[in-house]
């Protein structure tokens, strides 16, 4: 985990993601999606650090149409983003990746906002 990195925007985690060696996080002026991101342009324009801070809710614009992107911001809003990324560290630790093959990986698996941030809460129950 690279937490210099932190959390995206959208909520997606620069700390862990496999890209992050010629990315240096949405956060960054070298973001390589800064000129498109719906996200970041949105939150940037309204003076939020990301999403999460927005009190809109029902937002699925960008990103937030993903359901791993709008879990971890839904998170990020209930518990705080500091809590987001403890449990991000600790689950890492015990054995959930975050990307397994390309982009995908053990947050992709679900349909359900309620039961991704329950996997990031316990992880594998360790």
């Amino acid at each position: 985990m690279k937490k210099e990195l932190g959390i995206a925007r959208c909520g997606l985690a620069c700390c862990l993601c496999s890209e992050n060696d010629k990315c240096y996080g949405c956060q960054s002026d070298s973001c390589p999606d800064k000129e498109w991101c719906f996200n970041r342009k949105c939150s940037t324009e309204k003076g939020f650090v990301a999403c999460y801070e927005c009190g809109k809710t029902e937002c699925r614009e960008g990103m937030l149409v993903k359901i791993k992107p709008l879990g971890f911001t839904e998170f990020a809003r209930r518990y705080g983003i500091d809590e987001l990324t403890v449990c991000l560290e600790k689950n890492e630790r015990n054995g959930i990746v975050y990307h397994r093959s390309g982009i995908i990986g053990d947050y992709d698996d679900f349909t359900n906002i309620e039961d991704l941030i329950e996997f990031i809460k316990i992880g594998n129950g360790q």
